[in-house]
């Protein structure tokens, strides 16, 4: 099942008087833009109804930006945890030891859950923080300011987890953060909400998949409305 995401009435009102409109980031340049896909690896999207159901929304939005110029970024878990005694103290050891064998082994592009529909032009990259932003300790701002990119729209798993913390860091890095709000998953519609309407009351923007494509085909079509 879907999550039934949603943004308080209250926030959207909130913002509305702060800056005349609901959304912080009314177009996109999809040229100078990246989706970024957070641990999409079979060890979690195998494990949740919620993961597998951002599945295509996922790959609607690749395709899109894509097709548009824009980037696809694709972001691993790593084996290589930088405090393993640190993990195994907070989780115990079978939990650490599933978690960080979670991304799996072998070259990158063939660790992402196969229902994802990658592509060789892609960015594939591992972190070694819930962040994929965080600096020391994941490649990808280096690698997406190289290709010109300061929009990131954060999709993936876990919503509350590293999207949450990737989005918070993204933005302090200076870059444009755009939830996509289906196509994340949480373990509870309660926990996916919280996230959006934190990220949304201060960090960035959140809108559905359709609406982000809708501000792709815009800037593409000038004539046409998001």
């Amino acid at each position: 099942m879907a999550h039934d995401w949603k943004i308080p009435q209250r926030e959207y009102a909130r913002q509305e008087a702060r800056r005349g409109r609901r959304h912080a980031f009314e177009t996109l340049d999809p040229a100078s833009t990246a989706l970024v896909v957070v641990d999409m690896v079979p060890f979690f999207v195998e494990a949740s109804d919620h993961c597998r159901d951002a599945v295509a929304p996922i790959n609607r939005l690749a395709e899109g930006l894509r097709g548009a110029g824009g980037v696809v970024a694709w972001v691993l878990p790593s084996s290589e945890e930088p405090f393993p005694d640190l993990k195994v103290e907070f989780f115990g050891p079978d939990i650490a030891q599933a978690y960080a064998a979670s991304g799996g082994a072998g070259p990158l592009p063939g660790r992402v859950s196969s229902h994802l529909a990658t592509q060789a032009g892609d960015v594939f990259v591992e972190k070694t923080a819930a962040s994929a932003f965080f600096p020391g300790r994941c490649d990808l701002p280096e690698m997406l300011r190289t290709r010109g990119v300061s929009t990131v729209v954060i999709a993936g798993t876990v919503t509350n987890v590293c999207c949450e913390s990737s989005a918070r860091d993204a933005s302090t890095l200076g870059f444009r953060v755009i939830m996509a709000a289906d196509a994340m998953s949480a373990p509870t519609d309660e926990m996916h909400n919280a996230t959006l309407t934190t990220i949304y009351r201060t960090f960035g923007d959140v809108r559905g998949s359709d609406e982000i494509l809708g501000l792709i085909e815009a800037a593409r079509d000038p004539g046409r409305q998001p």
